[in-house]
């Protein structure tokens, strides 16, 4: 069941993986089907070593369909992102370092480059601590995410969502391009941030209707 679906999203976490952004079992990758099933990562396996079989399908009250394995320990948190924004059918959860900083010391990852308003459709809100394999965490994440496709989780990592697991994609890799450059110029000096108008252009630029291939 959903062979292709499982393949990707073993590609997308191998893919978090090369750009740095998840290490060893860390973070989690799911998707909501069009039946309205959940596919996510199975907890604590090494993403090189999956193949399609150890993903495993819930429904969306979190009951096994099928598969074997002992399901990621965020699965509470991610049901609930499901249930409570219609729109998004992919999940990504990341440990991803250079945001995580920003989340250490800011309340808000700033739209500084152009980059985060394309994919994270704007700046990217730094939200309180919520404990990894909980449902606080979930809660957070509908709280904070405020209509945008990322929301950082203080002393903790990232949340990203989308439509499509390439949009969840984008989300995590443009917002550590994002967190790094910010980092770099407020080493240095006070970063120039966008204007809301800026911020509204950079965000049309990218619908998927004018960029990319179909």
């Amino acid at each position: 069941m959903y062979e292709n679906e499982k393949k990707e999203i073993i590609k997308t976490a191998l893919l978090l993986k090369e750009y740095r952004l998840i290490a060893l079992s860390g973070g989690n990758v799911s998707f909501r089907t069009q039946k309205g099933h959940v596919l996510a990562t199975p907890s604590g396996m090494l993403y090189e070593t999956m193949v399609p079989e150890d993903v495993v399908v819930l429904n969306i009250d979190g009951n096994i369909i099928e598969g074997t394995r002992r399901v990621s320990v965020d699965i509470e948190a991610i049901l609930y992102i499901l249930k409570n924004i219609p729109e998004v059918n992919a999940v990504i959860h990341t440990h991803q370092v250079y945001a995580s900083a920003v989340g250490l010391v800011e309340d808000e990852l700033p739209a500084a480059v152009t980059t985060l308003p394309n994919a994270c459709l704007g700046p990217v809100t730094v939200a309180p601590y919520s404990s990894a394999a909980s449902l606080e965490m979930g809660i957070t994440t509908v709280k904070y995410i405020n209509n945008k496709r990322a929301v950082i989780l203080k002393n903790h990592g990232v949340i990203t969502v989308g439509g499509t697991l390439k949009e969840a994609l984008y989300a995590a890799v443009y917002l550590e391009d994002a967190a790094k450059t910010y980092i770099m110029a407020k080493s240095i000096g006070t970063p120039a941030i966008l204007d809301a108008e800026q911020v509204e252009v950079a965000v049309e630029k990218f619908r998927p209707e004018k960029y990319g291939q179909n």
